[in-house]
């Protein structure tokens, strides 16, 4: 019985037989083996005696299964003998245990009433975890989650690292914590995200005249009130794009929002200049959507082209979209409010501040929005006085 501890290196110089399979053992693990074929192919074996009689168990094929991960099943197979359990009862569940593919595909089904953009995981999952594909969830260790963080890290970004990472952790913990799925351990948690500089980009006093004329320039009327109305509520962009009719209520000035980012509903003060832009929009019809696209989702899908016009035409670089919810959020802190209110404005999901949340009604939410609203518009040459500003007339 040759011996010897495996390596990578070891294992790839073994020399193939002329016929049948020659086996090997690691000095290790008890029992664990790898058997080579006239083929060419490898595969680990773990041959241990069990109530008396020898058996060979098929553990997997090399290098699909690492040697690290074979040790650890070979090491679970012993622990069960040891106990006087049956190891082909363990196998049998392994066989029918959840792939990461099986786990991702659970995920998208069930989030799919509150996926605004599926696909961001779904690119995010092609992208980088679809290697792991036909991996078992047991397979998939604490150590190997870590390296691929830094690998990615390395070479695609520490931001796009950090989405690979917590989109798996999300995908374990939902099997984990809520679905009961799976009873197995989280190998995303506890690795460190990278750090991440917070962006503080929104429009400033002397760009907010050029941006306004900008956007009133925009030949298309549905980018152009999109823009304006992400602006006006500082809702985040998903929400914007699948506004829907049934929402608002033009009597009390407020945009029901059923299911947010957060997976919290959300009730949106809007404006007087929010409203004008409604009521120009309001259809004769029953449509459902108050920015319709013609995609399957029935709504605008993707601004880009619109937005990129805009900027090009004010003179203004890199500023997002999603900049425009932080520019009401920062001229509501210019105007006075507090960070309370301006959280309940953008429905923040903030620990520390929840319980005052809680407290607050959206009468001082809506006198900030407006107060803030007034010192853009002011800002931009638009508006000095109470009336409402004409925005879609500059």
């Amino acid at each position: 019985m040759s011996k010897f501890n495996f390596t990578k290196a070891a294992i790839e110089a073994l020399p193939i037989p002329e016929k049948g399979w020659i086996y090997y053992y690691d000095l290790k693990v008890q029992g664990l083996g790898l058997g080579v074929g006239a083929t060419g192919k490898k595969s680990f074996i773990l041959y241990r005696k069990i109530n008396g009689r020898p058996e060979r168990i098929t553990l997997g094929r090399y290098p699909d299964l690492a040697i690290e991960q074979a040790r650890g099943k070979a090491s679970e197979l012993n622990a069960d003998i040891a106990e006087g359990k049956s190891p082909a009862d363990r196998l049998r569940a392994a066989k029918r245990e959840m792939t990461l593919g099986d786990l991702f595909q659970e995920y998208m089904e069930r989030r799919a009433a509150f996926n605004r953009r599926p696909d961001k995981p779904k690119a995010t999952y092609r992208l980088y975890l679809s290697d792991w594909n036909n991996r078992k969830l047991s397979t998939i260790r604490h150590e190997e989650v870590d390296r691929l963080h830094k690998k990615i890290g390395r070479s695609n970004g520490q931001v796009t690292a950090n989405i690979v990472l917590k989109l798996l952790h999300v995908i374990f913990n939902k099997a984990i914590n809520e679905w009961r799925i799976w009873k197995g351990e989280n190998p995303a948690h506890g690795i460190v995200k990278f750090p991440e500089q917070s962006r503080d980009r929104f429009l400033q006093s002397d760009e907010l005249p050029r941006f306004f004329q900008a956007v009133a320039k925009e030949e298309n009327e549905t980018i152009r009130d999109y823009v304006l109305m992400s602006l006006l509520t500082g809702a985040r962009r998903s929400n914007v794009l699948s506004m829907r009719w049934k929402d608002i209520n033009f009597d009390r000035a407020e945009w029901r929002i059923e299911e947010t980012k957060n997976g919290t509903p959300q009730t949106v003060a809007l404006s007087p200049e929010a409203l004008e832009i409604l009521q120009s929009r309001k259809p004769s019809d029953s449509a459902v959507f108050v920015f319709p696209g013609s995609g399957m989702a029935g709504h605008l899908m993707e601004p880009k082209k619109g937005w990129k016009r805009i900027l090009e035409r004010a003179g203004i670089d890199n500023l997002r979209i999603h900049d425009l919810r932080r520019t009401l959020g920062s001229w509501q802190a210019k105007t006075g409010a507090s960070l309370a209110i301006i959280g309940k404005s953008l429905n923040h999901k903030n620990q520390n501040t929840t319980a005052i949340y809680a407290r607050l009604d959206l009468d001082p939410v809506r006198d900030s929005v407006n107060k803030a609203t007034s010192a853009m518009l002011t800002a931009a040459g638009l508006k000095d006085s109470a009336d409402v500003a004409k925005l879609k007339k500059i």
